[in-house]
């Protein structure tokens, strides 16, 4: 079973949860909601923040991957596979690990949850 660790007070993130919680009829993912009270980040090996920072998974081998290969882990999960093989072409795979690292960084600011703490504002 993969696990993918997310963001449950992103709007965004959860929209797309509750998706895939819709498609994965066979029961093939395990939903972890980081911004839940009680969730303890130590077991995994990384901290909050880090979790935080990026979208991250746990494959059934106990690896952690992070970013667009969790993605890919999540879609093939609920039957997607032949899309997924397209997200590795060349030049593909480089558009969408971008477009995530970019998504990543403005995360807060793009889902109106910037504070003084969570996000710095360039001088």
């Amino acid at each position: 079973m993969f696990e993918v660790f997310f963001d449950g007070e992103c709007p965004l993130c959860v929209r797309e949860i509750r998706m895939l919680r819709r498609l994965d009829r066979r029961g093939r993912i395990r939903f972890t909601d980081i911004a839940a009270s009680g969730f303890d980040a130590a077991p995994l090996g990384v901290d909050h923040a880090t979790l935080m920072a990026r979208i991250h998974g746990r494959l059934p081998t106990g690896e952690l991957v992070e970013g667009v290969e969790v993605f890919r882990q999540l879609y093939a999960a609920v039957g997607f596979g032949p899309l997924v093989a397209l997200t590795r072409l060349p030049g593909v795979s480089h558009l969408l690990d971008a477009a995530y690292g970019w998504f990543a960084k403005n995360r807060l600011r793009l889902t109106g949850r910037c504070t003084s703490e969570t996000c710095v504002t360039p001088s």
